[in-house]
Formats: structure tokens, sequence, C-alpha cells
């Protein structure tokens, strides 16, 4: 299917990306996770940089592959493995781990991979850490832009791990990266894919502050069955049609009230 299925969903401001986590090298959850994301009409998947979480990837899923790192020669390998992208970026896993990153960090990243992988033609879009200010932020993406990337993913801030209630984790989560997205969106022309917190119930709320893709990760990968997993994405995917079926109704309507 190829990287195309997923630009084209990315114009049509409905692209959902499954993230399996770049920390997660159980093969038998990737290719779960992978299997649910192809079963649920996904736009694409994103696995962890490491050779055998990639091929179990492939081997599982006809979707496009996102490979994920912080690391630009691991990205280089990627690419040369044949991923259709690479992400730099998907921190959340890494927060948990103590790690935190700053955008000019980030930046150097960034710099340092495209130099690697220049003689490439890599679709490849970049995590905004969303721990730093948001004035960083937009400094960071307007950066990003003349690099010439091809996406931004937003991000919540950290999470409070030390919290009882998991609903509100998610919710505060989702708030939070959405908010980003609604301020990215108004500073670049970049296509934005808001993660962090997306669910059925919030990945709508994602597409109405601007984003054109969202990116989901522990809403399916922590699931315990593959039944499940895919039942997740159908929802999510689900939940952004019936989004755009109500735009275009209103669209529709709003154009014939304007003949009358």
């Amino acid at each position: 299917m190829g990287i195309e299925v997923f630009k084209k969903h990315l114009r049509e401001k409905r692209a959902v990306k499954i993230i399996s986590g770049i920390d997660n090298y159980d093969l038998e959850n990737v290719a779960k996770v992978c299997r649910a994301a192809q079963t649920g009409h996904a736009s694409a998947v994103d696995v962890a940089c490491r050779k055998d979480v990639y091929e179990t990837a492939r081997k599982n899923t006809k979707l496009p592959v996102f490979v994920s790192s912080i690391h630009p020669f691991e990205l280089l390998e990627a690419v040369k493995w044949g991923a259709d992208a690479i992400e730099i970026g998907n921190f959340d896993a890494l927060y948990r781990k103590g790690q935190e990153f700053s955008a000019d960090e980030v930046y150097s990243i960034v710099l340092e991979t495209l130099g690697l992988i220049s003689k490439y033609d890599v679709f490849t879009c970049v995590t905004i850490p969303g721990n730093v200010d948001i004035a960083d932020q937009i400094e960071l993406v307007k950066k990003l832009e003349i690099l010439g990337v091809d996406l931004i993913q937003t991000e919540g801030l950290k999470k409070d791990t030390t919290s009882t209630n998991p609903s509100a984790h998610l919710v505060s989560y989702a708030q939070a990266t959405i908010a980003n997205t609604i301020e990215l969106t108004q500073h670049t022309i970049l296509p934005v894919m808001t993660s962090s917190g997306i669910s059925a119930k919030t990945a709508p709320l994602a597409f109405a502050s601007g984003a054109s893709a969202v990116g989901v990760g522990s809403a399916v990968n922590k699931l315990d069955s593959e039944v499940a997993m895919s039942a997740t994405v159908m929802a999510i995917v689900s939940s952004v049609a019936h989004r755009n079926s109500i735009n275009r109704e209103i669209v529709r309507t709003s154009r014939e009230l304007a003949l009358n």
C-alpha cells in the first residue's frame, strides 16, 4: 500500500496512525497491533527501531510502516530496511523512564538525521516535545518547516503517574496535546498529527482543532486481545469518518441555503 495511502488520508484530514511503542520489542504484541491496525482500517502503523520488530510489522500488515527512534544512525538503518516513514520522537514512553528533550535537542537530532538520509526519499515526521514551552514549540516547528520535514506530531504534558484515575489521565493528556495542536496549526503550513491520550472520544476533537492525523498508542497497544485492539481501532476510524460525514452535510446544507 505504501506511504501514498497515508499521504492521501493526511490530505483528507482523516489519517490514523497506530503506535506499538518506541520501546516495545514484544514481537507478539507488535504483530497483534499491526494486524489490528489493518483490520480496523487505520492509515499506518508505527514501530520501534529494531530490525526484528520492523520485519514483524511487515509480515503482519500491508499498511505503511513508520519506524521511531531518537538516534539518527538507527533511523538511517530503518530507511535502508525499507521503512515507509521515519518518526523522530514518540517521546511518551521515554518520559516514563525519566528522559526529557528540549526543543534544541530535538532540532539537533533532526538535523543530523536529515543529513544521514539526504540521498533517500523517505517521509519524515518529527514529534514536538510537549514538555517545553509553547513558544519554543512554535519556534522549533518553524525551523523544521525550513528543513523540509513532512509532518509534525504533537503530544501532551508528562503524565502524573501518582494519580489513581487512568481516565482522568487520558482526558488531561488529550486536552494538552489538542491545545498544542491548536497553537501549532496556526503557525505552520506543515500537517499536524495529534498524539497522546487519543481515543475514539478524543480523536474527533483533535481533527476539529486542525489536525490532519492522530497517533494512537496506549489506547490500542495496552489491550489484552487482538479482537479488542481491532474493535478500538475501528471505533477511532469510525469516529473520524462520522465527524467528516457531519461536516460534509453541514457544507451541503449551507450551500443549499445560500442558493435559496
